[in-house]
């Protein structure tokens, strides 16, 4: 009797690691990136404007940061321009990462923990790896150990200038996890500041920031809207929060994340995201540019730059940023990658991956805000710090720079196919190509897109973003 031959168990599927996005995904992250990268070349200017001001007119440039605005109230609201900029705007810029946050969570990648793990072991990792550097660095005698924080963002706006600027077509796929992976940064970040750059906590003022937190969570619940009752609403919560001792940026994140951000009924958009679309001009285009106008005008000099490579503090900010990020969040996602068995996207290669591995290692804004929160009593070391924020920023921009470059013809091609519509209906032929009705309508037409590769996820899988 012939022997049966042995029964195969079946293979499970290996997730695919950096693949094509689902149609609503993709809409959005080009909706949302679409901003973050006009928002990233102003930025781009006011830091230039900005070290240009302060090296050739430092006395002007100082006594603007110090001009007094504001009431004088019991909540202390009489306040130096600097302080509105990185108290005031940079809480709008926050509360756009509260509402991105939130969605992340309802609606987007972070909402299926295996699409999740990935995006989350790398931004954990590249935070935690330029921290140990940093702490490394300034382990001596005349370190600094409080600056720790400060080389662990990363600058999505920044990030996204640099590829405008430089002409460097990405795929979505890449972009969508570099905004995860900013996302999950930013949260960190938060978490740092609210828990280690607080100082001198008022519980009464805390504690009615509380209380009107929860009334603007009831009064959203409740379907009421109208800014005018809003935004006095936002303002009083945000001075509390400020005079609470709490870092006011805190307010802005926990109102975005008291937002409902999936929608109901017939709705179009949730209230998140029509509040988001209407605030993230403001923050990317107004309050974020304006705080880098009066945070990075740091003096440049032959003597600045060298301390920058000699001294502890600055120079564990710049290994930290340009080592610490890449290495943690390249070894964090490949480390991740292998243990949880997603294979990645046959259409690029882990070198890819490293490059933007090293460009998630410009960290501008929220570094910034680190630099002086952290040396609140030494601001000739706050501006080094800052100096070396700029410095390893532009050394990871340049570096990326010349690492997305040598596959930018590669790159070209994958957008221009993600992009392609022959038929003319506003929908990338990437997701039609099972479709009879699309084969009817492009029979004949040159320049069909090939089939999609094997892996590569079809356009109803994978987590759908609102758009």
């Amino acid at each position: 009797m012939a022997s049966q031959p042995p029964v195969q168990e079946p293979t499970t599927r290996r997730r695919q690691f950096l693949g094509r996005l689902s149609l609503p995904e993709r809409t959005f992250i080009t909706d949302a990136l679409r901003t973050e990268t006009v928002g990233g070349v102003l930025l781009l200017l006011a830091s230039v404007v900005a070290l240009i001001w302060a090296n050739v007119w430092p006395a002007a440039y100082q006594s603007v940061l110090d001009y007094t605005i504001g009431p004088s109230t019991p909540l202390h609201l009489d306040l130096s321009l600097d302080a509105w900029a990185k108290d005031g705007l940079l809480t709008i810029f926050f509360f756009v990462a509260g509402i991105e946050l939130k969605r992340e969570f309802v609606a987007g990648e972070l909402r299926s923990p295996s699409a999740a793990v990935l995006p989350v072991i790398a931004a954990v990792c590249g935070v935690a790896l330029p921290a140990i550097v940093f702490a490394v660095a300034n382990a001596g005698p005349g370190g600094h150990p409080n600056g720790w924080a400060i080389p662990t963002a990363t600058d999505i706006a920044f990030a996204l200038g640099v590829l405008a600027v430089v002409g460097s077509h990405l795929p979505s796929a890449l972009r969508a996890f570099l905004l995860t992976l900013a996302v999950v940064d930013d949260l960190i970040a938060i978490l740092i500041i609210a828990i280690f750059y607080s100082s001198g906590i008022k519980f009464w003022a805390l504690g009615l920031a509380f209380a009107g937190l929860v009334l603007f969570w009831f009064l959203h619940r409740r379907g009421v809207h109208g800014w005018y009752l809003f935004v006095p609403l936002a303002f009083v919560i945000w001075a509390l929060m400020h005079e609470s001792g709490v870092h006011a940026t805190v307010a802005g994140v926990a109102m975005g994340l008291l937002l409902r951000c999936h929608r109901e009924g017939d709705e179009k958009s949730s209230p998140g995201e029509h509040i988001e679309h209407l605030v993230r001009p403001i923050s990317a285009g107004i309050a974020v540019p304006v705080f880098a106008l009066f945070a990075a005008g740091v003096t440049i000099s032959g003597p600045a730059l060298r301390e920058v490579f000699t001294q502890a503090a600055p120079l564990g900010i710049v290994l930290g940023l340009l080592v610490g990020k890449t290495v943690g969040i390249f070894g964090g996602t490949r480390l991740a990658a292998r243990f949880t068995r997603a294979e990645l996207n046959p259409q690029l290669k882990w070198a890819d991956m490293f490059a933007v591995s090293v460009l998630a290692g410009i960290g501008f804004t929220v570094s910034l805000l680190i630099s002086e929160l952290a040396f609140p009593d030494d601001p000739a070391l706050a501006d080094r710090a800052k100096a070396a924020v700029l410095v390893g920023s532009l050394l990871c921009a340049l570096i990326a720079t010349v690492l997305l470059k040598l596959r930018n013809r590669h790159y070209r091609e994958l957008c221009e196919e993600e992009d392609r519509d022959l038929d003319g209906d506003g929908i990338p032929d990437v997701y039609q190509l099972d479709d009879p009705a699309w084969q009817a309508r492009t029979a004949g037409q040159q320049g069909r897109p090939d089939q999609p590769q094997q892996g590569t996820r079809p356009a109803d899988e994978g987590p759908h973003r609102p758009h």
